[in-house]
């Protein structure tokens, strides 16, 4: 059986192709992909062909934000049964690292995520109109909860492991005030995701107007729009999601004694020059955080809870061969959130 799938081989290379579908061995699953949604590391391999050190060297299909139906279950008997819908978790892990064995899979040293060019060969991704994967992989989608927002389920789970870094550093973000720097999609489902947590009052930052406005329309309290002259609130907790070193500073300078801040952004890979005294004469505390592994299911059911905050997030939707315009808009920071890519008949 044959599959259409979205393929980038280079810069500005990317196109629709005809792949053959494996044949799934007995623990895996046959997806029929729903929605596919465009993260930023698809971005920069469409217009880059890399990201960051991580170079397309080969063909491979793009995606990682992936929601669909099982088509044909696993046939040893694991995982959904045919029908269900599910989110498909992206990584791929080794189990057997110190890493995984302490709960930390998402740090495994042999960790491949679906659509990356990491390792040779290139982990293919879940840009496709049908998708094989192990059935352990497949996350139940609740029966509440639409298949567009469900697609948000990635990324939702990447801020809500963030979110719980803040909460081993010892701070809560139920009834703290929050700065959420950037109102792209990771800051607009942080905006969210604290809004369900209780946070008492979440401020979002960012250069364009549109996306403060969307920041409004999930939860926000307060926006700040960045070279407006405007002062940034203090804050207890900061999340850091612009990968900007000028967003970093923003963190920094906006906590209070005793503050937290989570580092959910890329920043630049050569590093950057940040007013890090603050860390010790207000005692902050930095957390990394990256990717996630554990948190799909609970981030699904938060959706499915309050769907209001998450919804609006999505902006647009695109048919596979309209992947280019959809990819452009994506990268259109300015005036779209989420975009997916729709891959039913």
């Amino acid at each position: 059986m044959d599959t259409r799938a979205l393929v980038v081989s280079g810069p500005e290379t990317m196109a629709v192709e005809t792949r053959p579908l494996a044949a799934p061995a007995p623990h895996e699953a046959v997806v029929e992909v729903v929605y596919g949604g465009i993260c930023g590391s698809d971005l920069h391999y469409w217009r880059n062909g890399r990201v960051g050190d991580f170079v397309v060297s080969a063909p491979m299909v793009l995606g990682h934000e992936v929601v669909g139906v099982v088509a044909e279950p696993a046939a040893d008997g694991s995982g959904p049964p045919a029908g269900r819908r599910v989110a498909v978790h992206p990584a791929e892990v080794c189990g057997g690292c110190d890493h995984c064995l302490r709960g930390e899979q998402n740090l495994c040293d042999d960790l491949r995520y679906l659509g990356s060019a990491a390792r040779v060969p290139h982990t293919d991704g879940g840009f496709a109109e049908r998708l094989v994967v192990p059935a352990n992989r497949l996350v139940p989608i609740p029966d509440g909860l639409d298949m567009k927002t469900a697609a948000l389920a990635e990324p939702a789970a990447v801020v809500l492991h963030g979110l719980r870094r803040v909460r081993q550093t010892g701070r809560r973000v139920e009834g703290a005030d929050v700065l959420v720097v950037g109102a792209g999609p990771i800051g607009l489902l942080s905006v969210a995701m604290a809004g369900a947590a209780g946070a008492a009052t979440i401020t979002v930052t960012d250069v364009f107007d549109e996306p403060l406005a969307q920041a409004m329309r999930v939860g926000a309290t307060h926006t700040v729009r960045v070279g407006s002259g405007a002062p940034v609130p203090a804050a207890d907790v900061a999340v850091e999601s612009s990968g900007s070193p000028s967003g970093l500073v923003t963190a920094l300078t906006a906590l209070r004694r005793g503050g937290t801040l989570v580092n959910v952004g890329h920043l630049p890979a050569g590093g950057v020059t940040a007013p890090l005294h603050l860390a010790v004469t207000r005692e902050l505390t930095l957390a990394g955080s990256s990717r996630f592994y554990h948190e799909m299911p609970e981030a699904l059911e938060i959706m499915e809870a309050e769907p209001w905050r998450f919804s609006p997030i999505v902006t647009s939707v695109f048919g596979l061969e309209d992947a280019t315009a959809a990819f452009r808009q994506a990268a259109d920071a300015s005036g779209s959130s989420k975009v997916l890519l729709s891959f039913a008949p």
